[in-house]
């Protein structure tokens, strides 16, 4: 992450969000989730708490000191093992096909190569493993939101929330590196305003597919 003002920021502000519905969406997010995970980007380890008993490890990779710490103490108090480690997206500490799934909440908004990051989640999930992904993303269509999120991404929005870029075609971006969607939930955060340029959400999941050529 590499931000530690936003991180002090962060952690205040993860935890308001849960209050104002993000919770529910964590829970729903892991729901069926078995064997080896890797969580990408585990900031302060809010998502601990959501893991069923079916899984059997999580190997959570943070590399912003101050929420690898409390994401340190948050793993003593999860239901199912959990292994924080320091770690980038892009350079992920795990070897091919190691894992069954992935976690990636709200953090391929702001990884410096969204591309490479995938491409990471990729090699470390076994043939037919999951990445589940909550993030903000480019508004669905055309209009005048679209357009702030261009113009916050070009100006100070990336500056004020630690790299993150509110525009992100990330729905692409999983399809262009391998995985084939499954459902995608679409939602406002927070669901009763105020309209920012990091409202748009999505909800979903996606299959590793066969080794490209």
């Amino acid at each position: 992450m590499g931000h530690p003002i936003f991180a002090r920021v962060y952690q205040r502000m993860s935890v308001r969000m849960d209050r104002a519905g993000a919770a529910g969406h964590r829970h729903a997010l892991v729901e069926g989730l078995r064997g080896r995970v890797v969580e990408i980007g585990a900031g302060n380890g809010l998502m601990f708490a959501h893991y069923p008993p079916e899984v059997t490890e999580v190997l959570a990779v943070e590399p912003e000191p101050r929420l690898r710490a409390a994401a340190e103490i948050a793993a003593r108090a999860a239901p199912v093992p959990v292994r924080v480690v320091d770690g980038r997206a892009e350079a992920l500490p795990a070897g091919a096909g190691e894992f069954d799934a992935a976690v990636a909440t709200l953090v391929l908004c702001s990884v410096p190569d969204q591309p490479s990051a995938l491409a990471e989640i990729r090699r470390v999930l076994r043939p037919g493993g999951e990445l589940r992904f909550m993030e903000h993303v480019a508004a669905e269509r055309p209009g005048a939101l679209r357009r702030v999120q261009r113009i916050a991404d070009a100006t100070v929005w990336p500056r004020l929330f630690g790299g993150c870029h509110s525009g992100r075609d990330t729905l692409g971006a999983i399809t262009g590196a391998g995985f084939t969607l499954g459902p995608v939930h679409r939602y406002p955060f927070p669901p009763n305003g105020p309209v920012t340029p990091a409202s748009p959400h999505v909800r979903g999941s996606a299959t590793r597919t066969g080794d490209r050529g």
